[in-house]
This record gives structure tokens, C-alpha cells and sequence, in this order.
């Protein structure tokens, strides 16, 4: 049975669909199918890191949830090299950037029973070994639904103060859903930071593992979201830790 990944942040701007991607693909270059579902519908954006700088509005998500097709037509291969060599193979299911698309969302919404169901249908149609959920940053009902779900939550933070009492909420959700693994990311961590002393002091005040410290650094700022960090600079140390978080993420 597939792995339902949701990688979530009570904020925005923690840098949730950069690790969600990077995170998928690591785990694609071990020989994995693996899906990315966009359900950021309100502010859609991992398809550019995926290199889809245009998406067709009536090859997304919106078009699964307003019932015009199944959702494994709105899954397209965005496997890279290095992932095909490897074996494996990266499906996104991305949201239209279109604003009336967007904008009949927010006035219409939608079934979000139908995300569950998707899932299901995507697990079977593709043969995947994993989906990952790039979610909008908050509480919503999707968010809320996509949560009891999950088998694996990832919640990204940064080191910032209104991060820590909004993840402390998340946490707890997460907790009285069940979700049968949780995991802590922390991002943009600067650079003279003890990347371990960091790591203790959430464990501590969260009491849930936290399975990568991903330090902040010029070169993620450079690439401004132009592709996938871990294949324009493999030997990073940042890359480093997207393997790391990945291999726990597998890890069962």
C-alpha cells in the first residue's frame, strides 16, 4: 500500500514546497513511483519547480474536483533524469495558477471528499509506492481532511517565534488525528547555528522527532525556484539533509 506524505506549515513562506519536491524526488531516485498533489489551490506554485512554467488549466486538479475527469489524467511525468535513470518515476498533479480558476475556488469550493477518494484512485491508477501532499500553510478543511489520512505528517517550521506557537497547534491536531508518524523539518537556519542544539530544543519543547535542520544558504536564494535544489547542487549540504529527511521518511 502507498504512503500518503503531507508536508505542512502553519505559515507561509517556511519553504514547504521547495522540501516537499526535493524530498519526492530523493525518494524517486531510489526506484519509487511517487506522485506530488499541489492542494495549494488558493496560491499554486511547485509546478515551476518541476519545471512547468504553464500549466494547462484543464489538466489540473481544479478539473478533478469539479468532476470534468478522473484524476490520473490530470497526472503528468515530471520524472527528471536522474530519477528515469535510477528507475524510478515523479507524477504531478498540479493546481491552476489561472486566476478564474482560482477565484471560483475561493467563491465555489469543493467536495474535499474528493481528495480522499483522488488519492485512492491515483494509489491504483499510477502503481504508486508514495504521494506527497504539498498543502496550503494553515487550518482548512482539505488540510484538516488530508491529516486523517496521512499516514506520514512532515511539518516544516523556521526558527521564528510565531512558527513555533502555530507548529505547537499543528502538533496536537496531529496527535488527536492519530497520524501514525510525525515529523519536524526546520528550515532556514543560519548558518552559525548548532544544527544539533537546534534539534534537541524542539524535540524537547514538541516531544515529536525532528528528522532535518536545513540550513539557510545563498545558493536556494539564487536559484529562486528555477528547479530542484538537490540536482542543480548535489554535493551540498543541503541536499545532504533532504537525503537524510527522505531515508526517514522511508524508513518504516
Amino acid at each position: 500500500m502507498a504512503e500518503v506524505v503531507l508536508v505542512h506549515s502553519f505559515r507561509g513562506g517556511t519553504g514547504k514546497s521547495n522540501t516537499t519536491a526535493n524530498l519526492a524526488t530523493a525518494i524517486a531516485r531510489t526506484g519509487k513511483r511517487v506522485a506530488v498533489v499541489d492542494t495549494d489551490i488558493q496560491s499554486p506554485g511547485i509546478h515551476i519547480l518541476f519545471g512547468m512554467e504553464q500549466v494547462n488549466p484543464q489538466a489540473t486538479l481544479n478539473q478533478y474536483l469539479w468532476g470534468s475527469c478522473p484524476i490520473e489524467e490530470v497526472a503528468h511525468d515530471v520524472s527528471p533524469d536522474a530519477v528515469t535513470q535510477s528507475g524510478g518515476q515523479v507524477f504531478l498533479v498540479p493546481s491552476s495558477s489561472d486566476a478564474g480558476d482560482i477565484t471560483r475556488i475561493l467563491h465555489e469550493g469543493y467536495d474535499v471528499r474528493l481528495l480522499k477518494r483522488g488519492f485512492r484512485d491515483l494509489i491504483k491508477a499510477l502503481d504508486l509506492d508514495y504521494i506527497f501532499v504539498d498543502t496550503h500553510p494553515g487550518l482548512n478543511e482539505e488540510t484538516l481532511l488530508c491529516i486523517a489520512v496521512a499516514n506520514t505528517l512532515v511539518v516544516i517550521l523556521r526558527p521564528d517565534r510565531q512558527d513555533f506557537q502555530g507548529t505547537a497547534v499543528m502538533v496536537d491536531l496531529a496527535h488527536r488525528l492519530k497520524v501514525p508518524r510525525i515529523f519536524m523539518v526546520v528550515n532556514r537556519v543560519m548558518q552559525n547555528s548548532d544544527p544539533e542544539m537546534v534539534r534537541q530544543q524542539l524535540e524537547a519543547k514538541y516531544e515529536v522527532p525532528v528528522v532535518g535542520v536545513l540550513p539557510n544558504c545563498d545558493e536556494m536564494m539564487q536559484l529562486a525556484s528555477s528547479g530542484l535544489f538537490s540536482l542543480h547542487y548535489p554535493d551540498h549540504s543541503l541536499t545532504q539533509v533532504y537525503h537524510q529527511v527522505a531515508d526517514r521518511v522511508m524508513a518504516t
